[in-house]
């Protein structure tokens, strides 16, 4: 074969000078030869000097702190797009949880280890165009009532701390398939019991607008975490308003589903037919975007659509002329329905059954079932509990099964008169709780009743959205928007309308 000539080099200012040159005429510009000399020299200046500049200026390195504030779907976008790894979002969260959860104690592990390996994961499969959904490569804790695999689920008791779980809750399951990065356990209240109380496992969780207010329970450490500006979305439960309780009262956003959309496998119980999973996020969006993970829904279909046309019914009733409700409480509410009226909503005052009727049913059946699942235990090993707990839990054997029984008719006669008012409005809102937290220190001599309105919708098993409505003296309010059953897609869309119509969901606590 005849020998190849070798290639002739480009000189790089003979395709500079061709460049230009083919960039005057393009814009139809004529110059004399010594005009185009004279303009190329002082372009050619401009482009070594701009060449230079990133040595002489380097771009900023992103802060990647600032990031952890944004919504976990503008980090999402970013981790496809290549501005963010989820490698350093997820090491600027661990750096983050240990600059500030000292003060919060939300986390009872931090499971770093995991968490980074689970994070190059999900940089990986980005990267290979592998995308596991909205979740993917973002930071996620959980309840420790929730099984991990290989972890213990201590559920703050004292004869669990090494309760090693042999197997994933399903609901971990789907956030591994997800991609989701999970980062450790989560305080709670123990079993889901009252609090926040010092005799178990470990110390409580605090709440970031003042440490010397309660969090709310059960799902404590959820809602402290993301208040605190920790994670963006967690995982827990509610019972009794665990959820929602520690959303209102830590200004973030729980949203309970219908009963049985998560599953609960692998979630220790409480009882059984009133335990829902969840999330606690720091948006409605994000709220829904993760409950659409867990639970295979469509809670998100309807994110940023107009709510005008849609019916609410408000149920005053059930706080307005309750001696215990603080005014500031009362003022956000009727103002919150002024916001819902002025983005298009039709809203009528409706009347939900007696608040109290359904509270000491609901209560009944909780106890009892919680001790039916503890009893033997409770027996045979009181130490492996709290002694505040032990009793909560010890409570249930004075109720007998006829009025159980009872309990669970009128915990459906109150399902049945929901769905008649679902029947002709689009959603219900009412309070979330009467008041703002209450300080913790009575609640270390003994349990404190704390005035929510929450107990009901899980006898009835309706699905719940709550969310932040403003502060009252640095305290978080908050209210409930209750929807049909398998219709959290409207509760959202009313939620993220009156989200987005305030400023509430931007607030955050003082500096630690």
């Amino acid at each position: 074969m005849p020998a190849q000539e070798p290639a002739l080099a480009i000189d790089p200012n003979e395709q500079r000078r061709a460049a230009f040159e083919a960039s005057l005429a393009k814009h139809g510009i004529a110059l004399s030869p010594h005009e185009s000399d004279s303009v190329f020299k002082l372009a050619a200046w401009m482009g070594d000097g701009i060449a230079g500049l990133a040595e002489t200026f380097p771009a900023p390195e992103e802060d990647l702190s600032a990031i952890l504030d944004l919504s976990f779907l503008e980090q999402g976008r970013r981790l496809r797009d290549g501005r963010l790894t989820s490698v350093a979002l997820t090491q600027a969260c661990l750096d983050r949880i240990a600059a500030r959860d000292s003060a919060y104690r939300s986390f009872y592990r931090v499971t770093a280890e995991r968490a980074l390996a689970d994070a190059a994961r999900a940089d990986a499969e980005l990267a290979a165009g592998q995308d596991r959904g909205s979740l993917h490569g973002i930071p996620v804790g959980l309840k420790d009532l929730i099984d991990v695999a290989g972890l213990p689920t201590t559920a703050d008791a004292p004869g669990r701390a090494e309760a090693v779980a042999e197997a994933d809750a399903a609901v971990v399951t789907r956030l591994v398939e997800a991609g989701a990065v999970l980062i450790g356990k989560l305080a709670t209240y123990e079993w889901g019991t009252v609090g926040p109380d010092t005799s178990g496992l470990y110390l409580p969780a605090r709440n970031p607008w003042s440490l010397a207010h309660i969090t709310g329970g059960s799902s404590s450490g959820s809602a402290a975490s993301v208040a605190g500006g920790l994670l963006r979305t967690t995982i827990g439960t509610d019972t009794g308003g665990s959820l929602r309780g520690p959303a209102f009262y830590c200004g973030v956003v729980g949203l309970k589903p219908t009963y049985g959309v998560v599953p609960n496998a692998g979630v220790l119980p409480m009882s059984s037919s009133m335990d829902h999973v969840g999330p606690i996020s720091a948006t409605v969006a994000e709220a829904a975007v993760t409950l659409d993970v867990i639970a295979g829904s469509n809670a998100a279909s309807l994110l940023g659509q107009p709510i005008n046309g849609l019916r609410i019914g408000y149920a005053r009733n059930w706080f307005a002329r309750d001696n215990q409700t603080m005014p500031p409480v009362l003022e956000a509410m009727d103002a919150a329905l002024s916001t819902l009226s002025e983005r298009g909503a039709l809203i009528e005052e409706v009347e939900l059954p007696d608040y109290y009727a359904i509270e000491v049913a609901a209560a009944a059946i909780l106890h009892r079932e919680s001790f039916d699942y503890h009893a033997q235990a409770l027996r045979e090993h009181p130490e492996a509990y709290g002694r505040r707990a032990f009793l909560s839990l010890a409570a249930g054997v004075a109720v007998t099964p006829e009025e159980l029984a009872r309990a669970r008719r009128t915990g459906q006669g109150f399902r049945t008169a929901v769905d008649r008012l679902l029947a002709t409005q689009d959603a219900i809102v009412t309070v979330g709780a009467l008041t703002t937290a209450l300080l913790a220190a009575p609640f270390e001599k003994e349990a404190v009743w704390t005035p929510m309105r929450t107990i009901g919708f899980n006898v009835s098993g309706h699905p719940v959205l709550a969310l932040p409505i403003g502060l009252d003296k640095g305290l978080p309010m908050g209210m409930q928007i209750i929807g049909r059953h398998h219709d959290e897609a409207r509760i959202v869309q009313i939620g993220d309308a009156f989200e987005r119509a305030t400023d509430h969901a931007v607030q955050r606590p003082p500096a630690i």
